[in-house]
């Protein structure tokens, strides 16, 4: 990946969760002489995908934190907006609808006087329930109050860059990796597959295990975030643009943990279930210049031997 311009000061926020912490040292690595901020109020993220952090830490709620008298003056190079109520099962439409919003609010707010570059955290949830290739030029969707946050995030997005400022929406579909253990039930299904296998449990899928999904490993979307920084203003799709049932997962699983777990098949209780997602990519390469480099079977392959599958 071609590196953007030196970054002397980093903000990121969001940055002792799943995505952020991988984003974090990743910068930490690219930008060895940058001072990292990161801004988390750990209610979605944990101390511990921080270590070897060498950076500060402001535990606060983005949404509610006074900007100007905790930074003062201070400005900085880059920002990256990854903190969000991600779970989708937080029904309180005015509590997810309240922080993800106003969280990104107070984020460009404080980000517009130097007009400091912005790259946030969009989602393939904006396009809702469908069983075709996602385009970002499709109008919205979304099926439930957290992609209804993302989708206002996007209206902002679009509205403030419109001057000349560029920030930057990476839409990222189903990721799975390293550091995402504490997400519980809000894990990936292939960790979550990954620990009943573990566990010596039948991995258990919905009816015929044939829906698919654009599973796309957690470096690859560090690389896509990293690389916004440097692009045009506009909101990208960010997956391995190769979608995969969860019958392909269960074999790869089980192929990298040596096992072979009889697969629990399971009626589907759901009528708004997902049957199928695929990040079209055209955009992102031709823009953000994005390429991923992982495929299902060398994701796994990497998560399963960085130590990190086991929780």
């Amino acid at each position: 990946m071609k590196k953007p311009a030196s970054l002397k000061k980093i903000l990121v926020t969001g940055g002792a969760g799943f995505v952020g912490s991988n984003l974090v040292l990743t910068l930490q690595e690219r930008f060895p002489h940058a001072w990292i901020v990161v801004v988390d109020d750990f209610r979605s993220g944990n101390f511990k995908n921080l270590t070897g952090f060498h950076g500060d830490v402001v535990a606060a709620d983005v949404a509610r934190l006074d900007w100007k008298a905790q930074f003062r003056k201070e400005k900085f190079d880059a920002i990256f907006h990854e903190a969000s109520i991600t779970d989708t099962t937080e029904h309180d439409q005015r509590l997810q609808t309240h922080d993800n919003v106003e969280g990104f609010r107070r984020v460009l707010e404080f980000a517009a006087p130097a007009r400091t570059p912005v790259v946030y955290a969009s989602s393939a949830a904006t396009y809702g329930i469908g069983g075709s290739v996602n385009r970002e030029d499709q109008p919205p969707k979304p099926a439930n109050v957290y992609a209804f946050s993302k989708v206002i995030l996007d209206n902002l997005a679009r509205h403030h860059a419109s001057s000349g400022w560029r920030i930057v929406g990476v839409r990222y579909f189903n990721v799975y990796g390293p550091r995402e253990a504490h997400k519980k039930a809000a894990s990936s299904m292939i960790y979550q597959l990954a620990q009943q296998i573990l566990e010596g449990k039948q991995p258990r899928v919905f009816k015929q295990g044939e829906q698919k999904r654009d599973f796309v490993y957690v470096k690859d979307v560090v690389e896509a975030t990293i690389l916004g920084i440097q692009s045009a203003s506009g909101v990208y799709n960010v997956g391995s643009g190769q979608p995969r049932s969860f019958n392909d997962v269960i074999s790869v699983l089980q192929s990298n943990l040596r096992t072979t777990l009889k697969t629990d098949y399971f009626d589907n209780p759901y009528a708004f279930y997902q049957p199928h997602t695929e990040a079209d990519l055209t955009l992102s390469r031709q823009i953000l210049k994005y390429r991923p480099k992982y495929s299902l079977e060398e994701g796994v392959r990497d998560y399963h031997t960085s130590g990190f599958l086991v929780g």
